[in-house]
């Protein structure tokens, strides 16, 4: 899913909250529920971690294995932690809380002298994901073959204008043809870019990046604050799922992945050891003490869970997998104590670990934290202790039911679902702000994969009607591009949803009314009201939407993502036509001679273009529309998880070590 944490959060006018339909029946949302609302907690979830020098003591309690994962082995005594990590730090040749950055040296203040190990147990057989497809015929797969090449003709486009004009930076203009520095300067697109090169069959450019990374230096940069959440999925996420793909047969990736590993892992040294997301790097390294924010986005802070774990598992350096599982004791813990039980707000206070915020979504700022839930889940190969990533996701997809999805009001009563916003006033009085995210679209692939991994068969229809949302979208903009964000009018709860336009003209004309309040600096409503027909016109909205705040594309891959993940979930056989039509839009709307360009109003054709081109158009949004008309065992999803960045991490083999000496690379 697309990345860029968006830091606007968009309020309007509140309305009831609205039910779910199901093929021939109606349910309340609350007589859905996967989980009681306050679901027991597992029986290995330590109080709390000390802080501070006191050393961190591991999970020693298991007299009953974590809820979902039977025959769980126990955790090592703290005696036998301590060896093991003794003997990862002799193998390694890192000592606790001591490490080099080129010509700096940090000391930890507050070291982690015990760390948490990877669970005794053997992965386990999890269910199957991936549809079994039935052999295309031959003018099908001319048809898919067309289309795949048009699409590695896109990212060659791309690619090549950033080879051409800012090789080894971060992004290109696509405009200009001007170098930008966005994340570090230490070449975003490029690093980004790997596997897709790999997966795209581009050797010959893959082993020049390759050869280009070793140039990389990650102890300098200009930046001032790292954000370790887009520095994590980029640069960690980008180097692992390259070493993954191409079955671990280039060291350096792995090792510049460890490199960014070791320097992110000094922004945990704090009191509690939460992180400081958007980190002050030099003051640190300088010997500045340091504590968590206390507002922090909780996306940031809640999905480095797959990054940190992969790296520990490839290295055997266990404190990466650490430092994140602490994290997410903390989320666990707070799951039920929340203004809204089941989710957690968008923006928590680290350092004092509350997370009592009244606006919740699974949208932006926080997006990722869900969707790594069940993605944890696999990587860990069923197992672990003391966090039960499965009761975790069910609870929270609960309450998305319950809250925050909803079936909005449309003139061709297509049934679809979209993802908004929740607010919480006083107790128990839950807001629904009916608004829809290109972000929030990575909700579909995340319900449908939830769906099969634990085996939750009736979610997967909600799953397709998250993604039919997104295509909707899609296919009522003029440019054929859905935008960043929208508001629509939401079905009440329980009913058959039918369109009412008297209903939909009062709710524009709020919306014209407030612009018109805007331009004029004037807070009295119009008394002359417009035709609709006028309105719509004038607002450029088309029927349906009662707002679009956000009205740019920036090339997010969230839409794509879902119809790929479903697609290869249940095999719908209409969604590589949906996947085309969305591709011709978006190559149509941002080619440039140079790159492809970000565009400014989606519901202007031939508009605009922007200066921007984001390393994850070539990391995840042309991935995804590549690997959808694929075959199916590229990037088969029961052996990869994809990070939030579509950077493939192999999953672990049933009955074999999670750590390197268990890995399966295939030839």
């Amino acid at each position: 899913m697309g990345k860029g944490t968006n830091l606007k959060e968009h309020t309007t006018n509140g309305t009831s909250r609205n039910g779910i339909s199901t093929p021939g029946v109606k349910f309340r949302p609350k007589d859905a529920k996967l989980v009681p609302d306050t679901p027991a907690q597992p029986d290995a979830v330590p109080d709390q971690y000390p802080s501070g020098n006191v050393s961190t003591t591991i999970i020693t309690d298991t007299t009953a294995p974590p809820p979902g994962v039977e025959n769980a082995q126990q955790i090592e005594p703290t005696h036998q932690a301590q060896a093991a990590q003794q003997q990862a730090s002799e193998k390694n040749g890192w000592s606790i809380g001591q490490y080099t950055f080129g010509r700096r040296k940090f000391l930890a203040k507050f070291p982690v002298k015990v760390i948490q190990q990877f669970s005794n147990g053997m992965p386990v057989e999890l269910p199957k994901l991936q549809h079994d497809f039935d052999t295309e015929t031959t003018e099908a797969k001319d048809t898919r073959l067309e289309r795949l090449a048009a699409v590695k003709e896109s990212f060659k486009h791309s690619w090549e204008g950033y080879k051409k004009y800012a090789w080894l930076k971060d992004e290109v203009g696509p405009l200009d043809a001007n170098s930008h520095q966005t994340f570090g300067g230490w070449a975003a697109t490029l690093v980004d870019s790997l596997d897709t090169l790999w997966i795209m069959g581009m050797k010959e450019d893959f082993e020049e990046a390759v050869e280009a990374v070793q140039r990389i230096d990650f102890t300098e940069t200009d930046t001032t604050h790292l954000n370790i959440f887009e520095t994590t999925i980029r640069y960690i996420g980008g180097f692992l799922g390259a070493y993954d793909v191409s079955n671990g047969k280039y060291p350096v990736l792995l090792e510049k992945a460890t490199q960014v590993g070791e320097l992110l892992y000094c922004a945990f040294d704090t009191p509690n050891h939460m992180p400081v997301t958007r980190w002050p790097w030099k003051d640190a390294l300088e010997g500045a003490t340091q504590t968590a924010n206390t507002n922090t986005i909780v996306a940031e802070i809640g999905s480095l869970t797959l990054e940190f774990t992969r790296l520990s598992q490839l290295t055997g350096d266990p404190k990466f997998f650490d430092a994140t599982a602490r994290i997410m004791s903390e989320f666990q813990k707070s799951q039920s104590l929340t203004r809204l039980p089941g989710l957690w707000p968008t923006v928590i206070d680290a350092k004092h670990k509350s997370f009592d915020s009244t606006g919740f979504t699974l949208g932006g700022m926080a997006d990722s934290l869900y969707e790594y839930l069940p993605k944890q889940h696999m990587l860990l190969g069923g197992r672990s202790e003391g966090i039960d990533y499965k009761a975790m996701y069910q609870y929270a997809i609960t309450a998305a039911m319950n809250h925050v999805f909803f079936q909005p009001m449309l003139p061709d009563q297509a049934d679809i679902l979209l993802s908004g916003n929740v607010d919480v006033h006083g107790k128990n009085n839950t807001v629904l702000q009916p608004h829809g995210q290109h972000l929030a679209c990575y909700a579909g692939g995340m319900v449908g994969v939830g769906a099969k991994i634990f085996e939750r068969p009736e979610h997967v229809y909600m799953a397709r009607k998250l993604v039919d949302g997104c295509i909707w979208a899609y296919q009522h903009m003029p440019t054929g591009i859905m935008p960043e964000s929208f508001q629509m009018v939401p079905c009440e709860m329980n009913s058959d949803c039918i369109w009412d336009e008297a209903k939909y003209e009062n709710q524009v004309h709020r919306t014209a009314a407030k612009y018109a309040s805007k331009a004029s600096d004037d807070d009295t409503e119009p008394t002359v009201r417009k035709p609709l027909k006028q309105i719509l016109k004038e607002l450029r909205l088309s029927e349906g939407f009662t707002d679009i705040q956000d009205r740019r594309y920036i090339l997010r891959p969230e839409a794509i993502e879902s119809v790929f993940i479903h697609y290869r979930l249940t095999g719908d056989k209409d969604l590589p036509n949906a996947a085309w039509q969305m591709f011709q839009s978006i190559e149509n709307a941002t080619r440039t001679d140079i790159a492809h360009a970000a565009i400014a109003d989606v519901t202007q054709v031939g508009g605009e273009k922007v200066n921007s081109m984001e390393s994850f158009w070539l990391a995840e949004t042309l991935k995804y529309f590549y690997l959808i008309f694929s075959e199916p065992g590229v990037v088969d999803l029961d052996e990869f998880v994809l990070n939030t960045e579509a950077h493939p991490f192999r999953r672990p083999t049933p009955g074999k070590p999670v750590t390197a000496e268990g890995q399966d690379f295939h030839s």
